[in-house]
């Protein structure tokens, strides 16, 4: 059996990390928001490395191809489905993002049926971060809220707070639908005479 090389190790440790984070989101425990984003930072740092590491060693394969696209969706849709159910986020943007990501994975599907290779673009690149930067700043938002929590404050004052962060989290989830659904426009509109021949 053939060894399974660094990149796709990495992609794979990504996929594993994604109960953990759930679980780390749904479960309450002390600092349970920090250990979320932690995990979520590692996951997010492996699908930094493991596309660089595969182009400059020459490390491609068709399981990376395949599995780390399947990796990054897996990841983010996971953790804002775990927002969703426990409010902070909507389920409009919600399916904004899970109905692109079905729509561009189906094009992709019926090019490669093809023998056709659709490379990412530039606004599918701008989604998935800002997709990464509001989680992280929501599990930063929510680990503040945890630490001033630590400190002589009042319940009120708490609460006053905690809304505010959590309408913050809110406005950056759909700012990334936004920017979901530009990406998701553009791939296609780029993309109309494959789906013209399905």
């Amino acid at each position: 059996m053939k060894k399974m090389n660094l990149p796709n190790r990495l992609t794979v440790i990504r996929i594993l990390l994604v109960p953990f984070i759930m679980a780390a989101i749904l479960i309450k425990f002390p600092f349970h928001d920090m250990v979320a984003g932690l995990l979520f930072g590692a996951a997010a740092i492996t699908d930094l490395f493991d596309g660089k590491i595969a182009r400059r060693d020459n490390l491609i394969t068709d399981f990376g191809k395949f599995a780390d696209p399947l990796a990054d969706k897996i990841l983010v849709i996971s953790v804002l489905v775990c927002f969703t159910a426990i409010g902070r986020c909507g389920a409009v943007p919600l399916c904004i993002i899970i109905f692109r990501e079905f729509a561009v994975t189906s094009v992709r599907l019926v090019a490669a049926s093809n023998g056709k290779v659709i490379a990412a673009n530039m606004w599918g690149k701008v989604k998935t971060v800002s997709q990464i930067i509001a989680i992280v700043a929501i599990f930063v938002l929510q680990l503040i809220r945890d630490l001033l929590a630590l400190i002589p404050i009042s319940e009120a004052a708490l609460a006053a707070i905690g809304g505010t962060f959590n309408i913050i989290g809110h406005v950056l989830i759909w700012i990334t639908a936004g920017f979901t659904i530009v990406s998701g426009a553009k791939y296609l509109i780029d993309n109309k005479e494959i789906i013209n021949d399905m």
